[in-house]
Parts: structure tokens; C-alpha cells; sequence
């Protein structure tokens, strides 16, 4: 077999159809950064539109004959994946999909695994543990098969790549996945252990001739899982969410968490100062040192407060500071910060 085509080797027409792919593939992080929107759902739109554009390359060039094949261009031949011309193939395989169902199969594990991950790791840690995954997988493909030249391909070393990092970080979150025949939440562990179990077991059954051959890639599952398991915990340093809490929902995007708010005691400012609080005001403080050590009734109180009661040093509007759980002198600000 040739060497597979280049950069250096690309058509005019070929580089058109390079940068629709490139295009393709992008442009759903750009608007994903310019939104804030989930950039796990930005790789699932990422990914389905390189598969329809596969699908659409192909259809072409039944009709008109071209050099380019995205697959043999893009896929990870370990023959030539160390040449630094073919370098780019340890990432642009994993956008590329053998078919329908092998890029619906991966997408679907990158939403369901993938939202509730990014809701505790944040965007841009979640994108360096798919990519990690990615890296992972295809190091485990062209470490144990360096004479091939069948092109690998797929997101599915990043899809357990994702699996590792969240058993490694937060091993008791539920998430919604089909499993055991019933689509509903289901530990993480439990999701990784199973999926991970099936994969051993595969590679088991090939290297010992029981299962015969087959052309998934499942050492490439398992060396993405692996890394990404061993990575996980040193990339969640720092995220919205702290690793191993599971104390509140994965499904809020951010990973944000309550925040942690001082103690109400009965003394306040307005005690004793030259603008103190009337009945009305006296009221709601009542409720508010009864009832605002929970957050969001903390907050409620506040609003109510500010609305009756005046700075205690100068009389001038209270207002909630950027936290929202603390109201301040709308003058100045070392007037009153309290609680």
C-alpha cells in the first residue's frame, strides 16, 4: 500500500473539501464560546456535522472522481502517525466515523456522560479530558498495532476517556444511561465498572481466539478510560465542583454549588445607630436571623430588607452586593457589608 496523501500533496479541490471539513468541525465550539453554551453539546453537533459531511463527500465522489478520501487523509494509520507530517491524525481521528450507528453510538455517551461532567469540571478542563481521552485511545491503538495500515477511527477513546475522568473525580454522581435494559440514573461507578468490564472482557475473548476478529477498537477504549482515569483528578483541581462531593446536582451546568455564607447572630448594624430599623424593618429582620441559614431564604430576606430598612451610618439605600448574599451601603461601601 502508498503512503496515504499529505498536506503538502492537496489539490485545490482537495484543500476545499480540508477546510469544509475543518469548518465543519469548529465551528460549533466558536459559537459554543460566544454563547457559553455546553461545549459537550458542541462536540455532539461538532461530530454529527463531520459524519453528514462524510456522507455527503462520499455521495460526490461517486459522481466525480477525487483524490481526497477524508478517511485515509484524516484516520490514525499507525505506519504513519509518527512522521510529523501525519501527526494531525492523533486528533482527527477521533471526528471521524466508520458509519451511522458508530458515530450515534458515540455521541450519545458524550451527552449523556459528557453534560453531567462538564457540570462538575467547567469547559475548558472537560475539553482537555475528551482530548486527553482522544490522545489516550490512539496511543493505545499504534502502541500495540505499529505495523498496521488499517486506518483506525472514532471518538471512542475519548467517550471512556470521559467514563475514567468521572469515576476518578466523582464516583457517586448519578447520571441518566441506558443500562441493564433500563434507561434511568445509575451511579457512575457502576456505569464505568460495566462498560470498562465489557471492553476487558472483549480483548480478553480476542487475544484468545474465543470471540474471533472483529474491527472495533476496544484496547483504544481502555487506554483512553486509563488515562483519563489516571489525569482526572490532578485536571478537577480547581473546578466549580469540589472532586468526590456529589451534594448537589451534575445537571447544573457550571458545576455550580451553594455557596458558603457566614452565620447570622442577633446583633446587627442597626443596633444602637443613629438610623435604626423601623417596625416593618424589624419584622423582616426577625425572619431573617430566624430563618437565613439556608441559602436561597437567606437571600429572600435580604431583598425584603433592603427594601424597608436605610444605611445605619448615613440613611442612604441598601443594596445586595455582587454575591447576593450581603447587602451594603449604596454610597459607601465601608459604611455596612453585612452579614
Amino acid at each position: 500500500m502508498s503512503e496515504p496523501l499529505n498536506f503538502l500533496e492537496l489539490t485545490f479541490g482537495d484543500s476545499i473539501w480540508l477546510l469544509l471539513f475543518v469548518a465543519a468541525a469548529t465551528a460549533p465550539y466558536v459559537q459554543s464560546f460566544r454563547m457559553k453554551t455546553p461545549v459537550s453539546l458542541a462536540t455532539v453537533i461538532s461530530l454529527m456535522l463531520v459524519a453528514t459531511l462524510q456522507f455527503i463527500h462520499a455521495l460526490v465522489s461517486s459522481w466525480f472522481t477525487s483524490e481526497f478520501d477524508p478517511i485515509y487523509f484524516g484516520a490514525l494509520i499507525p505506519q504513519f502517525v509518527t512522521e510529523p507530517i501525519h501527526i494531525h491524525r492523533m486528533i482527527s481521528a477521533g471526528w471521524l466515523h466508520g458509519g451511522a450507528m458508530h458515530v450515534i453510538g458515540n455521541v450519545l455517551v458524550i451527552a449523556l456522560v459528557g453534560l453531567p461532567l462538564e457540570g462538575r469540571l467547567g469547559a475548558k478542563r472537560w475539553m482537555i479530558i475528551y482530548v486527553l481521552g482522544l490522545l489516550g485511545g490512539n496511543l493505545a491503538w499504534w502502541g500495540t498495532h505499529m505495523d498496521s495500515w488499517t486506518p483506525a477511527l472514532g471518538a471512542s477513546g475519548a467517550c471512556f476517556g470521559l467514563l475514567g475522568a468521572y469515576l476518578a473525580c466523582w464516583p457517586n454522581d448519578k447520571i441518566i444511561f441506558p443500562l441493564i435494559f433500563l434507561i434511568r440514573e445509575w451511579p457512575v461507578g457502576l456505569v464505568a465498572v460495566i462498560r470498562l468490564g465489557f471492553e476487558v472482557y472483549y480483548v480478553y475473548g480476542a487475544q484468545s481466539g474465543t470471540m474471533g476478529s472483529t474491527n472495533v477498537a476496544h484496547l483504544a477504549h481502555i487506554g483512553g478510560f486509563f488515562l483519563c482515569f489516571a489525569m482526572g483528578r490532578l485536571v478537577a483541581k480547581g473546578a466549580p465542583s469540589e472532586l468526590d462531593d456529589s451534594s448537589t446536582s451534575p445537571y447544573s451546568m457550571g458545576g455550580s454549588t451553594i455557596p458558603k455564607i457566614p452565620e447570622l447572630n442577633s446583633l446587627h448594624p442597626w443596633e444602637n445607630s443613629g438610623f435604626p430599623l423601623n417596625d416593618k424593618a424589624k419584622r423582616v429582620m426577625d425572619r431573617l436571623l430566624e430563618e437565613g441559614d439556608e441559602f436561597e431564604t437567606r437571600v429572600a430576606w435580604l431583598e425584603e430588607l433592603i427594601e424597608v430598612a436605610q444605611c445605619p451610618v448615613c440613611g442612604s439605600e441598601i443594596i445586595m452586593d455582587k454575591g447576593g448574599h450581603s447587602i451594603r451601603c449604596s454610597t459607601r461601601k465601608d459604611h455596612i457589608q453585612w452579614p
